[in-house]
């Protein structure tokens, strides 16, 4: 199908950007990379009046250290995430994450920031993006806000950027030392995750001394395992321990039926894949 005709602006700054956005309001959406935006307007599924363009806006692309942080531009495409030596030393959950993302194709267009604010429960960026404990910096016409992200995911595709904001960069504490390791199941090769597991351990004297531990798919946003964090501290990661955690997986989580994977068959996964998930995060 043939999009609906819409008005088009490619702004070179984050504050054209943002008044595009002030004056279109509801009837404007911001094209990233392209890759989940196109496939709605060519079915017709969105009717903007107006696309804001934001491959021309330098500032929000690239890669760099702030103290103890990472800051990663929100038009930064998965491919120059997942090859980053920062990412890698500090963040290696998001370079392991990022390299599941559909294709190459898709990972040299899509950008790590378009995918974290189309919000698909399904995406292999947010459930690594909530156990690391990353910001968002939320831009508009007032300025600049940090929202975590056990609040900025909301609901399904819907998060806290509001109609005439953006989301400008990602901000992320370095674990530098920790081990981690993304699980993911689908059924064909590139697809969508049917649940997916981010974990990051820490290990000290042969015990696990901290674990942070997401789900993907596993609800209508990315879920924190506490129950499982909390059976972890303090075992050695052996593989009976390890399962034994991993039986809390699911506990807090509503998992959707769908033509993929019916309720048991995700909650069966959720805990199968945290155990391996753990059992390669802490270099067993």
């Amino acid at each position: 199908m043939i999009p609906a005709a819409f008005d088009y602006v490619a702004p070179s700054t984050v504050e054209e950007a943002l008044s595009a956005l002030g004056q279109a309001g509801d009837d404007a959406k911001v094209l990233a990379g392209g890759q989940s935006l196109m496939p709605v307007l060519r079915m017709r599924l969105a009717d903007p009046q107006l696309v804001v363009d934001l491959g021309k806006i330098g500032e929000m692309n690239g890669i760099r250290e702030d103290g103890d942080s990472l800051v990663i531009g929100a038009m930064t495409t998965h491919h120059e995430v997942m090859r980053d030596r920062l990412v890698q030393e500090h963040a290696s959950l998001i370079t392991l994450a990022t390299r599941t993302v559909a294709d190459p194709q898709v990972r040299h267009r899509g950008t790590f920031g378009g995918s974290i604010a189309h919000a698909d429960p399904a995406g292999d960026t947010l459930a690594p993006a909530l156990a690391l404990d990353a910001e968002m910096v939320v831009a508009s016409a007032d300025g600049r806000r940090s929202v975590p992200a056990a609040e900025f995911f909301q609901d399904y595709f819907t998060t806290a950027i509001g109609p005439e904001e953006l989301l400008v960069e990602v901000r992320i504490p370095k674990w530098t030392g920790w081990g981690a390791h993304y699980e993911k199941f689908n059924r064909v090769a590139q697809a969508w995750s049917m649940v997916g597991v981010a974990a990051a351990i820490r290990v000290s004297g042969g015990a696990i001394a901290e674990a942070r531990i997401a789900l993907t798919n596993m609800g209508p946003t990315p879920i924190r395992a506490t129950g499982v964090e909390q059976a972890l501290v303090g075992q050695s990661p052996t593989s009976e321990s390890v399962r034994s955690a991993a039986r809390h997986a699911t506990e807090g989580t509503s998992p959707t039926a769908d033509a993929s994977a019916d309720v048991d068959y995700r909650e069966h996964l959720a805990e199968v894949l945290t155990g391996r998930a753990v059992i390669a995060a802490s270099g067993v």
